[in-house]
């Protein structure tokens, strides 16, 4: 095998799936532990989203901080924070637990910016949109199997087991961690070495001046809000309904990502254009999957899995297709801070689903909420619709 298919980049997608199994399984755990001791919807919010939060502010300047350092040594260094938090979740209460969060989210930053930019670096341009495909589905493959693990290990009513899988995947991430290796298979477009264009903070000034990157993190945030909610509330909101399982769920909508971002690998455009029928499909089925989560209290099971099969599907197409397409459109000498940008809008999109939503739900109901996530897809797909013909001339590969 070849290309992003090939053993070094192997490697890389064995590390990923082992660094996101413990979010896997701490998106099941947090909130049920939050709601035996007690706390509300806001306070489950906030924790749940100060990860996310975290990283999204710290993106940027981790593109800007790889770029100088090389992925390796930052991924080394952000192995070790990692491990620290997944042990801290083993012996403290809320506070504790918010602090893991947001050493998480520090950690995820660098280390997910690390492993993309070393994939979008070294892959030529054919491969790339694979390539961040695979990255994005070894993401989502504990997905799967977490949700239930998690479940087993909060029913058995023994910590210890939660304590043994902490510690083990912290092992794990950070001995195979060390032995991966990045290596350029494409001459560097920068080859003097000279740094970014482009400062951490400056670099917020092209969401308003490149229409592009604008356009592609308003339609990352709003989705991802959808997101986020989901994955938040889905473990307290099925626990409402007369059938259907949270843990079902997850590994439903984690299983149709996996085999989505599989099956569509080669299908995700990566030629640069804008292709508005390809994003609307996506954004379709994120609407009527948040629809039928928003109607299972009434509608039961079937509605519930059928919503988790659509948003999984949405899921897989949504980021990597806006994530190559900017790949190719932003300039190149401050394109890995751009994306970094990009990228945390996800982020953001994903603390809002958690900290937004958790009032809401407070106020209203856990139904009415992702009926408000419903509403928030045909906006979307209302706001493509007028903007796809910036997206398709506004090609602006060099702004100033």
């Amino acid at each position: 095998m070849n290309g992003a298919l090939s053993w070094p980049f192997l490697r890389l997608y064995i590390l990923v799936l082992g660094y996101f199994s413990a979010n896997a399984i701490l998106n099941v755990i947090i909130p049920l532990q939050g709601n035996a001791w007690g706390a509300s919807n806001t306070a489950i919010g906030v924790i749940m989203g100060a990860y996310l939060f975290t990283t999204m502010f710290f993106r940027p300047w981790a593109g800007q901080m790889i770029q100088q350092h090389g992925p390796i040594r930052v991924l080394r260094i952000i192995l070790v924070i990692n491990a620290l938090a997944l042990v801290l979740y083993t012996f403290t209460g809320p506070a504790g637990y918010l602090l893991a969060r947001i050493l998480q989210g520090v950690s995820t930053a660098f280390f997910s910016m690390a492993l993309q930019i070393g994939i979008i670096d070294a892959l030529p341009e054919k491969d790339r949109s694979q390539g961040i495909s695979l990255y994005s589905l070894c993401s989502y493959m504990p997905g799967i199997i977490a949700p239930v693990l998690a479940l087993g290990i909060w029913q058995s009513g023994n910590s210890n087991y939660f304590t043994l899988t902490m510690i083990a995947i912290a092992i794990f991430t950070g001995v195979f961690g060390y032995t991966v290796r990045m290596d350029r298979n494409r001459k560097a477009t920068n080859q003097t070495g000279t740094p970014q264009r482009l400062g951490t903070w400056s670099s917020f000034n092209q969401l308003m001046r490149n229409p592009l990157l604008r356009n592609c993190s308003v339609i990352m945030l709003a989705a991802s809000t959808v997101f986020g909610a989901i994955t938040t509330f889905i473990p307290l909101y099925a626990a409402q309904l007369s059938s259907g399982s949270a843990g079902i769920y997850l590994m439903l909508q984690a299983a149709s990502v996996v085999i989505a971002r599989f099956a569509l690998r080669k299908k995700i455009p990566s030629d640069g254009r804008w292709h508005t029928p390809f994003i609307i499909g996506a954004l379709v089925l994120l609407t009527i999957a948040a629809q039928l989560v928003s109607i299972s209290i009434v509608g039961g099971f079937l509605f519930l899995y059928s919503g988790a099969v659509l948003m999984g599907i949405a899921q897989a197409v949504i980021y990597p297709t806006l994530t190559t397409y900017l790949s190719f459109v932003l300039p190149e000498q401050s394109r890995n801070i751009l994306m970094g940008l990009f990228i945390a809008t996800a982020d953001l999109g994903m603390s809002l689903g958690s900290i937004l939503m958790g009032p809401l739900a407070d106020y209203w109901s856990y139904s009415w909420m992702y009926g408000i996530c419903a509403a928030v897809g045909v906006l979307l797909i209302l706001f493509v619709l007028l903007q796809q013909q910036v997206m398709r001339t506004g090609m602006i590969r060099n702004p100033s």
